[in-house]
């Protein structure tokens, strides 16, 4: 499923509706498991003002999928509520308001590529010019390709054509860069950056997590169906508290530096040693005294990455016995 177009949308109002893009309140869904139900989402809470780029970051069965397919419409949630620009999440995308970009579903078959952003063109009261989408989702070279004959790239481009058509207040991308390239993944995120420019609501779940950092204006964090962080992709880092020392030194005693006040872990790459420290302040005094000779000093913040692990690290384990596979 490339958009969540099963019927023809109804035509918006003139102007789109007032308020937060997304609203989740106290949200919750399970699944049945082998042993009893396996909680995918466990009360989530968030709201999403208008013209926000929100990254959903979470490792496997976090209820990153879970959640977007409750804000879609595609799953009711047992507990708590979803309103969409002012509406139900049904009303939203029947409007004509909303696109999203999944990872499950196909293309149609016996189709050219512009014949089928054409086809879902005509299902939007006001969509963008076709010609106008290709070019922005870099299909215009393939255009006149059998959805068949497209490698896996480029059926994530036509997934990305199709949900930009509509010309959506709000977009919801959902893993939109796997299997395409780097300078393909380059051009997608050009393209987003337009169209958030505009005013545009975005949400988009990832595990190439230098996106998030590079393209969100927020990241939300999920963790065995909870938000367990949340703020600019800087607030994030700073959660952790963590900074990184690299130096090159002389004479190396991986134990020593272990040892070291502040320092928690100590690594050799290369000709430098790097240091994850507790307390930096602490942990660079000690080194110089240690080592006068260390040169190539640099003391860095924790990036998204090491936030990401620490974040979601053993947080509320699931009971014994439960289908974690289950959990999306």
């Amino acid at each position: 499923m490339s958009s969540p177009m099963l019927s023809r949308p109804a035509p918006p109002s003139a102007d789109p509706p007032a308020g937060a893009g997304v609203v989740l309140r106290d949200l919750a869904r399970s699944f049945p498991g082998p042993t009893g139900p396996v909680h995918a989402v466990r009360g989530v809470d968030l709201t999403i003002e208008r013209g926000q780029t929100v990254a959903l970051l979470g490792p496997n069965g976090a209820g990153k999928s879970t959640t977007i397919e409750m804000l879609l419409g595609l799953t009711r949630p047992e507990r708590g509520a979803v309103e969409v620009l002012g509406r139900t999440p049904g009303a939203a995308v029947e409007a004509g308001l909303v696109s999203a970009m999944l990872q499950t579903g196909g293309l149609l078959h016996e189709v050219r590529v512009r014949e089928l952003v054409a086809l879902t063109a005509a299902l939007y009261p006001r969509p963008r010019d076709v010609d106008e989408v290709l070019a922005l989702a870099g299909l215009e070279p393939i255009a006149s390709r059998w959805t068949t004959k497209l490698s896996g790239g480029q059926v994530q481009r036509v997934r990305f054509a199709l949900a930009l058509v509509g010309d959506p207040e709000l977009l919801v991308l959902d893993e939109p860069t796997v299997a395409m390239d780097v300078e393909g993944r380059h051009a997608f995120w050009e393209t987003m950056r337009g169209f958030a420019a505009h005013g545009k609501t975005v949400v988009f779940a990832t595990h190439y997590l230098e996106e998030a950092d590079a393209f969100a204006d927020r990241v939300v964090l999920m963790a065995r169906g909870r938000v367990v962080g949340d703020g600019s992709p800087n607030e994030v880092k700073a959660l952790v508290g963590r900074r990184t020392i690299r130096a090159s030194l002389d004479h190396v005693d991986l134990d020593a530096l272990r040892r070291l006040p502040g320092v928690e872990v100590a690594d050799r790459r290369g000709q430098a040693v790097v240091l994850s420290c507790s307390d930096s302040d602490a942990a660079i005094r000690a080194l110089l005294q240690a080592h006068p000779d260390a040169h190539g000093v640099e003391i860095a913040a924790a990036g998204l990455e090491q936030a990401f692990l620490e974040l979601t690290a053993d947080h509320d384990p699931p009971a014994a016995g439960a289908d974690q596979e289950a959990v999306r």
